[in-house]
């Protein structure tokens, strides 16, 4: 329940505790908040078993942790009926990378490092290769920056 919390942050608490509610007064506190708690928890278990009951048998496995959306995905995604496994086995990512890569920068796929070629064929395919980052344009010393004569 507290799982994020430190042991400083701990130790904090139980000293402002100890200040806001004096050492006297502090076990009936504890005492009726554990008791509290206790009470939510019998009321949440109560309508989980009433929900239950009134779904019917149909859905004697359903599990109100697979309403979370992410363990929903992950239960989906483990699940063999769908053949993800098989997909995700065969899909191969870095490969897919250097296809786009050898895309955008107009090489054929044949010639990519990552397959079996000569190396002849990579050095002339490099030498032709585009350049892809932004570099700012040095102007000359002499070149002024274009006049717009409605801006001013």
């Amino acid at each position: 329940m507290f799982n994020d919390i430190g042991p400083l942050e701990l130790v904090t608490l139980v000293i402002l505790a100890v200040l806001v509610f004096g050492p006297d007064k502090l076990p009936k506190v504890i005492q009726d908040v554990t008791r509290t708690i206790r009470k939510i928890r019998d009321f949440s278990d109560s309508a989980k078993q009433d929900i239950r009951e009134e779904l019917g048998p149909e859905f004697k496995d359903f599990e109100f942790e697979d309403l979370n959306p992410r363990t929903f995905i992950r239960k989906q995604m483990d699940n063999d009926d769908l053949g993800l496994k098989e997909i995700r086995s065969g899909f191969d990512l870095k490969k897919e990378m250097a296809e786009v890569t050898d895309a955008v920068q107009g090489r054929d796929p044949e010639s990519s490092p990552s397959s079996p070629s000569s190396p002849a064929s990579s050095a002339s395919s490099s030498g032709g290769r585009l350049d892809m980052t932004k570099k700012p344009e040095k102007a000359a010393a002499d070149d002024r920056p274009p006049f717009d004569s409605d801006a001013t």
